[in-house]
């Protein structure tokens, strides 16, 4: 459906696709502290870029509480977005060394020891 309207081909390769994901899952799930520092940062940067947006105090206290919501909403989101670069760069370095066959094999492990580990970790 994309090459309808593209005057080229896009080829997207989906194994790097699904090893990166993986990749990106199993340290999602391991570094939590990290992914807990990422969204903090990030909801601290959005509250103060919302509040520039307002000239007074009364227009920003009206809603401030569902702002705030939101953007925490909103940097939960993209603290996705690390770990996908970190993933998607693991995926690569191992699918030069090991092969694609690893890197998925390695992820799926790495997922399930970081899925103990969490299991772990709360109880």
């Amino acid at each position: 459906m994309l090459n309808e309207f593209l005057p080229f081909t896009i080829e997207f390769n989906k194994i790097m696709i699904a090893g990166s994901c993986i990749w990106s899952l199993a340290f999602y799930l391991t570094l939590s502290s990290f992914k807990e520092w990422i969204i903090e940062q990030l909801t601290r940067w959005l509250n103060f870029a919302d509040r520039s947006l307002y000239l007074t105090q009364e227009e920003y206290d009206k809603s401030q509480k569902a702002r705030e919501a939101q953007n925490t909403f909103f940097a939960e989101i993209m603290s996705i977005i690390p770990f996908l670069i970190l993933g998607s760069l693991l995926n690569y370095g191992l699918d030069i060394s090991l092969g694609k066959s690893w890197t998925i094999s390695l992820g799926m492990m790495s997922c399930i020891l970081g899925g103990v580990y969490k299991l772990g970790k709360y109880s």
